[in-house]
């Protein structure tokens, strides 16, 4: 056996080849290819829409049992693309990761916000500080103030042992209820350990995170099985992936401002030009977040023939 073939250096995840490779990592995208699904996903200028293929490999099986979009949190989406039980537990990682985050940075804050408001308020009457209607819209009802000055220039977190900035953020999650989508790049790390281990194995999963930053706007991410984890203005993933991102690539070459119809319509018509095929709407799957209403939404059938006719109208 020569040193530069594969043989003996794919049996084992944690150790590369003589040409600095990871066979085991590179067998989990061909996996993903190998599942047969395209997935396409284009960010607009108020709106994420991600839209992949809805395949049903038994005619006894329940259509309304398969499905490729998985709903993280309220306001987070993803899209999976590969196979499906790998999908699973990455989906169920990524629901823990949410539900931790707001745990620790939410619910043990909330108290400590109120305590901040009425402390506040406090310090307010006594002439101590001055302050401003709160920037983030919450009635003065639920005590919580924003605070220009205080002894020491400290905010009123600084007093209850809380960081600035923690406070801030916890005030916008508790009002609108949805967190930082980059937070799930903690999913991309656990994708990435998963290389190092010979227990393990990488998950034979792509997976796109839509959602509306509190700051950014509208994100899209992608995490591959070897714990990359990059944000997107359109990507692809699965069998199709670099016909589709060729095509994308002339669609976002002037960096275009879509409105939500443009968004969902680029990315179906792209999926419909890589594979060439005219889908009916029980053929794919679309999900979107838009600014205006940043909750994770699953396109009905009737909404998605919408968008069909327009495109054939169009074209």
């Amino acid at each position: 056996m020569s040193r530069g073939s594969g043989g003996g250096y794919d049996r084992h995840i944690t150790i590369f080849s003589p040409e600095g490779r990871l066979y085991q990592v590179e067998y989990a995208f061909k996996a993903v290819k190998a599942a047969g699904i395209t997935s396409i996903g284009v960010r607009g200028a108020d709106s994420v829409c991600v839209v992949t293929q809805k395949k049903v490999p038994d005619k006894l099986l329940d259509q309304t049992s398969i499905t490729h979009l998985f709903t993280i949190t309220k306001y987070l989406g993803l899209l999976a693309t590969g196979m499906t039980a790998d999908a699973r537990t990455l989906v169920q990682q990524a629901r823990n990761e949410a539900a931790e985050f707001r745990f620790r940075y939410v619910t043990k804050c909330l108290l400590t916000l109120w305590l901040d408001g009425i402390f506040s308020l406090l310090m307010l009457s006594l002439g101590f500080i001055r302050c401003v209607s709160a920037p983030w819209g919450l009635p003065q009802g639920k005590a919580v103030v924003s605070c220009l000055e205080m002894m020491l220039d400290a905010s009123p977190s600084g007093w209850m042992g809380v960081s600035s900035s923690a406070w801030a953020h916890a005030s916008y999650v508790s009002i609108f209820g949805f967190v930082n989508v980059s937070k799930h790049c903690r999913i991309a790390d656990k994708s990435q350990v998963y290389t190092q281990h010979a227990y393990m194995r990488p998950l034979g999963v792509v997976a796109m995170i839509l959602g509306i930053d509190e700051e950014k706007g509208p994100q899209l991410f992608k995490c591959d099985p070897a714990g990359h984890f990059f944000g997107h203005k359109a990507t692809s993933a699965g069998g199709k992936e670099q016909e589709a991102i060729n095509f994308l690539e002339k669609k976002m070459k002037n960096d275009p401002a879509f409105s939500y119809e443009e968004t969902v319509q680029t990315a179906i018509s792209a999926l419909q030009s890589v594979l060439q095929e005219d889908f009916k709407a029980s053929e794919i799957e679309v999900g979107v977040v838009r600014k205006e209403d940043p909750v994770f939404k699953v396109l009905s059938t009737e909404e998605i023939d919408e968008h069909l006719t327009a495109i054939s109208e169009r074209d």
